[in-house]
């Protein structure tokens, strides 16, 4: 009986297949090699243009991208139109950048998604696309709009004046906001001595003309729209204190006959001496009782506020000698109240000036044990006998 045996030509015909295979995904390597290669020694410019490979990426990946966004260089750096009217575009959490890309397509904020995608792959953006709110427009390159969508815009920025802060400080903080239109300028044309007030709020016809803004930003947690300009925000903190100093808060200063310039002078100065609420009241006695007698304040804060540097708004003093500063803010040398506020006080501290503690103390200093109270005294024996062994 004759049997046929097919088994080594099916193994022949296996290898053949295989052998097959193996040639074509080498020659398919070599082309794309050799067009990379290619495109590198006939343009180094334009691979450079592309900028570094993400690091994430496989080598056969950045290959491929590489050749890929060299054949459409010239697309890479062609906006979608010359239109630069803004466009608020919100990425929703959760989208990927083909999402994103598509609807920008839609929107025509770019003319090729698949361009913007690879783009961002190639740089390892898609992976560090942030939701939130962002303005764009259609003169935007696409590596300028794939770098755009990983820094949305917060939905607000939240800023804070904090109790005891320098128009300085208060400004420095605003500037380290990236989403606001904050000009430094511009906040010192509208702070400074005898500038123009923005509005008519009722308490500013009490300031003397020549009285800078200092004091009256009123210190809380402010939350602002992006880009909201300087004059607004300064707007914000003046309507702020407006509402939170009543009426019949300036009605019983006046009573004590002091005015709400002089209350938020002194306030500042009990805001820079205090540390607990509950302590400002006999603080601010301290310094009414010096005032009512004719005796000097002698209050540190304000030697820090004649002698402070950029950089060092509240210097220590410890090496100073607060008797040879001759300013007209160093209550050790000059008699009454300082010219001004000198830092912006809370409103626990604008109270104790308005409704203080009843009391004889005229001198107080810390106590010794670390919980920045204080001891107060009546006589200046008492208060050497305060001191700390």
């Amino acid at each position: 009986m004759h049997i046929e045996r097919h088994g080594p030509r099916r193994r022949d015909t296996a290898r053949g297949l295989l052998k097959f295979v193996v040639f074509n995904v080498s020659i398919a390597a070599l082309v794309i090699a050799g067009a990379v290669i290619y495109l590198t020694l006939s343009n180094r410019q334009v691979i450079a243009d592309l900028g570094p490979a993400a690091s994430g990426l496989n080598p056969a990946e950045q290959i491929a991208l590489t050749g890929y966004l060299s054949l459409y260089h010239d697309a890479l750096n062609t906006p979608a139109g010359t239109d630069s009217t803004s466009v608020t575009f919100v990425v929703e959490p959760g989208e990927d950048a083909g999402t994103v890309a598509a609807r920008l397509a839609e929107m025509g904020i770019v003319n090729d998604a698949t361009l913007l995608r690879m783009y961002m792959r190639y740089r390892g953006l898609d992976d560090q696309i942030e939701a939130g709110n962002f303005t764009l427009n259609k003169t935007l390159t696409v590596p300028a709009l794939a770098t755009a969508l990983t820094d949305a815009a917060p939905d607000a920025v939240q800023v804070t004046v904090w109790e005891g802060w320098r128009l300085e400080q208060i400004a420095n903080s605003l500037a380290a906001q990236p989403h606001l239109a904050f000009s430094r300028d511009e906040f010192a044309r509208l702070t400074g001595r005898g500038a123009e007030r923005l509005n008519t709020y009722s308490f500013l016809a009490e300031l003397p003309s020549t009285a800078s803004l200092e004091g009256f930003l009123f210190p809380d947690t402010y939350r602002f729209d992006p880009e909201t300009p300087t004059a607004e925000i300064l707007d914000r903190f003046l309507a702020e204190f407006e509402v939170k100093i009543t009426v019949q808060m300036r009605a019983a200063a006046a009573a004590r006959g002091m005015s709400l310039y002089e209350v938020v002078t002194l306030a500042s100065i009990v805001e820079r001496e205090g540390v607990h609420d509950d302590e400002r009241p006999l603080i601010a006695s301290v310094y009414l009782n010096r005032l009512a007698i004719g005796m000097k304040l002698d209050a540190d804060p304000t030697t820090q506020f004649a002698v402070a540097t950029p950089g060092d708004w509240w210097p220590r003093l410890d090496v100073i000698d607060p008797n040879a500063i001759d300013h007209p803010y160093n209550t050790y040398v000059y008699s009454g109240l300082p010219p001004g506020p000198i830092a912006s006080p809370g409103l626990a501290s604008i109270n104790a000036v308005i409704y203080p503690a009843q009391t004889g103390y005229y001198f107080f200093r810390a106590k010794c044990d670390d919980s920045k109270y204080h001891n107060f005294a009546v006589t200046y024996e008492e208060h050497l006998g305060n001191g700390c062994q």
